[in-house]
């Protein structure tokens, strides 16, 4: 019975802007977005045929509305697979919290039904499905760091910024990516983050750049829907962090910080008052094969 158990990593956005609304009613975006090694395990397990799903919470739903259980009925259309499929999986990342934890599980169920059927698709390939599913599906299978447009879903890779340690809160309010668009009114935006300055900032591991250039405009929506973000915020710099942003459409927020032991202090600090806080660092790779039965 063939088997492959994948990690799926979570993203943060190191700098989110929205140029406008597009006809199809999505926002075209000009994000940086970077994986981190917070994730979510994805088992799949080739049966009979159907698809069949489980998770170890009850946080989210396992039918056909579940990205996963989407990417594999969709892998399964694309090319007449008639065997079926049981998909695992262990949460780790934080639901509706800005993480792309939905995303990042669709991905592992593309790259890991690529190998286990022998589809041969390359990463373009698996890109352009992963755009049918979400608009962060497609980084999510590119991971490492990378620029993104478009809706999110035309990537650029960019130069490795691997090894970069943060400190996440994510507070329990779960938010609406589509309310925050919604909400959005770019006449109302009066801080854009510079998209340029930031990819230098991170080829050259200038955090004092890097610190400077992460502006988020979904911040000030969020902000109306969940304002306790501020005082995460101010937790967090208070903290020692060298800047702090929200990652997407939030609630979650991140901070910068220049070393493991900078950031470890801080990750037991506020661990204390909030219940979701990670310790992370930034990751190479949106999914990561890590057992394989054939």
């Amino acid at each position: 019975m063939k088997r492959i158990v994948l990690k799926a990593y979570a993203k943060i956005n190191w700098a989110l802007d929205v140029l406008g609304e597009r006809a199809d009613g999505y926002h075209d975006v000009e994000m940086v977005m970077q994986s981190i090694d917070l994730c979510d395990i994805v088992s799949l397990t080739e049966k009979n045929d159907g698809i069949s799903m489980g998770c170890d919470g009850d946080s989210i739903p396992v039918d056909e509305t579940n990205t996963a259980y989407r990417a594999a009925a969709l892998i399964k259309e694309r090319f007449g697979i008639e065997k079926g499929l049981e998909i695992e999986l262990k949460k780790n990342i934080p639901v509706a919290a800005g993480l792309a934890g939905g995303s990042a599980d669709a991905a592992a169920v593309l790259v890991g039904l690529n190998r286990m059927w022998e589809l041969n698709l390359q990463d373009n390939d698996l890109m352009a499905l992963a755009g049918i599913i979400g608009s962060d599906v497609p980084f999510c299978v590119a991971g490492g760091t990378a620029l993104a447009r478009g809706r999110g879903e035309k990537i650029a890779k960019l130069s490795p910024a691997e090894g970069i340690w943060l400190v996440l809160v994510t507070l329990k309010q779960h938010v609406s990516t589509a309310e925050v668009y919604g909400r959005l009114n770019l006449n109302r935006v009066s801080a854009r983050p510079n998209i340029a300055g930031m990819v230098h900032s991170l080829r050259n591991r200038d955090f004092e750049g890097i610190a400077r250039n992460m502006v988020n405009v979904l911040e000030v929506v969020t902000l109306e829907l969940c304002p306790e973000i501020d005082a995460v915020k101010d937790d967090i710099m208070r903290q020692g962090a060298i800047g702090c942003c929200m990652s997407g459409s939030g609630p979650t927020v991140y901070g910068l910080f220049g070393d493991e032991y900078a950031a470890r202090r801080a990750y037991t600090a506020l661990n204390r008052k909030y219940s979701q806080c990670f310790v992370v660092q930034t990751a190479g790779l949106g999914v990561q094969v890590v057992e394989e039965v054939h």
